[in-house]
């Protein structure tokens, strides 16, 4: 009985995005007004990198961000480049009273997951606004990446 009367009294966890923002975009159209004209045949070449970025801002905040870089290529005999975008797309999160054993997960999992929709978003506006057809990222399975990087760890660690 002493137990519940402590649990109830416990603070509550809390967690939320506070704030959604760029912190960098660059949108390349290198080869333009040509890349327009040239006839090009099937699907282009597209190379995406994808990384995760956190830091501790206070005892209550962190800023998780995303930072993706596509470069699009035409798969011609002259390989073309139609398009470099750039982006580093972050939100700040607010933790509190969050058992320290969970903080690596929500950062690792839960952040990016609720980031990821409007990192894709702006994505696909930046292409559209570059003269192409938009550029759709594949979901991301942070809890799998999460798993492998965990995996990865304990491998080393032994």
């Amino acid at each position: 009985m002493a137990e519940t009367a402590a649990s109830e009294n416990a603070p509550k966890p809390q967690f939320r995005m506070q704030k959604m923002y760029i912190k960098d975009l660059s949108f390349e159209n290198p080869n333009a007004p040509e890349v327009f004209t040239a006839r090009q045949s099937g699907d282009p070449a597209v190379d995406v990198n994808l990384q995760l970025n956190n830091k501790k801002i206070d005892d209550d905040h962190w800023e998780v961000a995303l930072q993706v870089t596509a470069k699009v290529s035409s798969k011609d005999e002259d390989s073309k480049v139609l398009f470099i975008l750039e982006i580093e797309h972050a939100a700040v999160f607010m933790m509190k009273n969050i058992p320290e054993e969970h903080v690596p997960m929500l950062l690792g999992v839960d952040c990016p997951t609720l980031l990821f929709p409007f990192t894709r978003q702006v994505v696909s506006q930046v292409s559209i606004d570059g003269g192409f057809v938009p550029f759709l990222m594949e979901p991301v399975n942070f809890m799998a990446l999460f798993q492998n990087a965990q995996k990865k760890k304990e491998e080393q660690n032994n």
